[in-house]
């Protein structure tokens, strides 16, 4: 357990990541590789760059960034592939941490087996799948150490853990094995998985759960669809008369549907407007206005707190 501490926040060569972005969507630039290299460099890079935000925001073991430039293009895809089921910038910590991450994808349990770096392992994740038919898969590399992925009835589990273990069949132990055995005695005093980077309470019994399967299509009893109807009618009203002014609200009226209920539980494509950081807290800051504050400085009036930012701003 020798690199448990201690802690670091440092920083990535920005200007370096930012030069690749701009020469990989350069018009006209001669390409040094093929399409392919192009954009596995590019999302190579935007990995880093969400590693050194959320590096700056949260504690991780030392030599986190040393690592992200080491970052190889496999794991870069599946940090990627992650982002693209909805992870957020805030959740990274956990992955990075050893959070167990459920994907309702089960095309991802193929895409994560890479040639010459793969291999097959033995874990006690998820005993109810057949693992003579869907064996769990290791991969290591500099960011995510020992990546341990599988199937699940509905997709495909995906694990980052601090020690790699070799043990299995018709192996020795290994002094790695021992180090592995030792995060399992964490794991059971702390009830948190030992990653790579901290220590996650995301376990399998409480997972982080991305593009869940969760629409059911079912049929509505007539009167329940009446009065569905009706409440989503007010309240598109409520809404239509608190965007804009009465007059105009009138003026232009928001389209008509026979059904306002037909379009619940229709999912949007790609990300369905979750950005990045979607879930990060969100602190505004405000200086002070100097022509408000001489304007009520002569009336001797104190000065508003919604009025602080109107010279100045605000930024998030």
């Amino acid at each position: 357990m020798g690199d448990w501490g201690p802690w670091s926040t440092g920083s990535v060569d920005r200007k370096q990541a930012l030069q690749v972005i701009r020469q990989a969507g350069r018009p006209g630039r001669r390409s040094a590789g093929t399409a392919a290299e192009q954009r596995a460099e590019l999302e190579r890079t935007r990995v880093q760059l969400m590693i050194e935000i959320t590096a700056r925001a949260e504690a991780y073991r030392k030599g986190l960034l040393a690592a992200a430039k080491r970052l190889s293009p496999e794991e870069a895809e599946i940090i990627s592939d992650l982002e693209e089921h909805g992870l957020q910038v805030p959740q990274l910590h956990d992955l990075l941490c050893g959070g167990h991450v459920l994907v309702d994808d089960p095309k991802l349990y193929e895409k994560w087996r890479f040639d010459q770096l793969s291999h097959l392992r033995i874990s006690s994740h998820h005993r109810d799948i057949d693992k003579s038919r869907y064996p769990d898969i290791g991969m290591r590399g500099q960011v995510v150490r020992e990546k341990l992925h599988g199937r699940t009835a509905q997709g495909t589990w995906v694990q980052l853990e601090k020690t790699p273990a070799a043990f299995g069949k018709r192996k020795l132990p290994s002094p790695t094995d021992v180090l592995h055995l030792v995060d399992y005695v964490v794991y059971r005093v702390t009830r948190s998985n030992v990653g790579p980077w901290g220590l996650s309470r995301l376990t399998e019994r409480r997972p982080m759960y991305l593009s869940p399967i969760v629409a059911i299509p079912t049929s509505l009893a007539p009167a329940v669809a009446e009065s569905l109807g009706s409440a989503l009618r007010q309240i598109e009203a409520d809404d239509d008369m608190t965007a804009v002014s009465r007059d105009l609200a009138a003026r232009f009226p928001p389209p008509r549907r026979p059904d306002p209920a037909g379009e619940l539980g229709q999912a949007l494509a790609g990300r369905a407007g979750r950005g990045l950081f979607g879930s990060s807290e969100v602190w505004v800051t405000e200086t002070p206005s100097p022509t408000a504050a001489a304007v009520f400085g002569k009336r001797g009036e104190q000065v508003p707190r919604g009025l602080l930012g109107a010279a100045a701003g605000g930024h998030e």
